[in-house]
């Protein structure tokens, strides 16, 4: 359990943040290494980018097991809204000591708190005997590069979402109360007397000045982010899955992915309605012109047909696709 003791003053001084690369950041945590079949479409898609493209010190600190990543790769939001560009120079410009402090604090484990060490791979260890500045400049470039692959043609859509969610909060703060709004994130956050509870394996009791609260589409749980460091000046960070995530296409099977392609087997999967090729790319977090791409593929084929409905083309599986998907 995490209990954080926040008075009136910071219980006034919290705030919300939408955070790019938190959410960049995320998909290294251990549950994306291994993605269940109905895992969100971003994580698994973000996880394939991240093993085929040259990243070796994301790579590398995409540790299975531990639980940590270092703080410095996701610094906290400054605003409510920082860019993406705003967020990497803070990695880059990150103080050297506090990125060679949290690396070892990843390496030595805080076991007071139920954090364990890992033992740090070769890259990491190399890229630490070149410096902590190094580090930085080489973490925010493998971000840069992972940001532009894996999530920068579908921010603007993830972001919407994510908005919405700050809203919603607004709403309930605005009709419930700050205890009601954070009894409304997650039925693992909990405020009562005083402190917000969050469930989690490690045990941390703090009082803070504030938290600063992060909703996600890619955290599977409540986590609370505290800052590893002496001393310890930055405050809490809470980050919680939003309720209204976009729906997870259907899962194709082995076969058919193996017919088609992982890409073309997922859009005829998930045709099981009709959908545009703007509602198919937002779901699969792929850019609109590879989804039209591997459309037309599949309607040279005979497995889907296409009709316009106002402004919209909507796809839908022919029969012949419907027999190939077992649906």
């Amino acid at each position: 359990m995490i209990e954080l003791t926040v008075d009136a003053d910071g219980l006034a001084r919290s705030r919300f943040a939408v955070s790019p690369l938190h959410e960049v950041v995320a998909t290294l945590l251990p549950f994306g290494l291994r993605p269940a079949p109905d895992a969100d479409p971003w994580v698994a898609r973000a996880r394939r980018v991240l093993r085929r493209a040259r990243l070796p010190l994301l790579s590398a600190l995409a540790l299975d097991g531990g639980g940590y990543v270092p703080d410095f790769l996701s610094p906290h939001p400054a605003g409510p809204a920082p860019t993406v560009e705003e967020e990497l120079e803070r990695v880059r410009s990150t103080a050297p000591e506090r990125v060679m402090g949290e690396l070892e604090a990843l390496r030595d484990g805080r076991p007071a708190s139920g954090l364990a060490g890992v033992e740090l791979p070769a890259e990491v260890r190399r890229a630490m005997a070149r410096g902590g500045a190094s580090v930085a400049r080489q973490t925010a470039d493998e971000l840069r590069r992972y940001w532009d692959l894996a999530f920068a043609p579908h921010w603007e859509a993830a972001r919407a979402v994510l908005d919405a969610e700050v809203d919603r909060c607004a709403g309930a703060l605005a009709r419930r109360g700050a205890a009601g709004m954070f009894n409304s994130l997650h039925p693992d956050v909990r405020w009562a007397e005083g402190a917000l509870r969050v469930e989690s394996r490690f045990t941390i009791r703090l009082t803070v000045p504030l938290v600063v609260v992060v909703p996600s589409l890619v955290a599977p749980r409540p986590a609370v982010a505290v800052d590893p460091v002496p001393p310890w000046q930055r405050p809490p960070l809470l980050a919680y899955p939003v309720r209204d995530r976009p729906a997870v296409p259907a899962t194709p099977s082995a076969e058919l992915a193996g017919l088609l392609g992982s890409t073309r087997a997922g859009l005829l999967a998930a045709l099981s309605r009709p959908a545009s090729t703007a509602q198919l790319a937002a779901r699969h977090f792929l850019s609109p012109a590879t989804v039209s791409y591997h459309l037309g593929v599949l309607h040279r084929a005979g497995l889907v047909v296409r009709a316009r409905d106002g402004r919209a083309v909507l796809y839908r599986r022919t029969p012949e696709g419907s027999r190939l998907t077992g649906r």
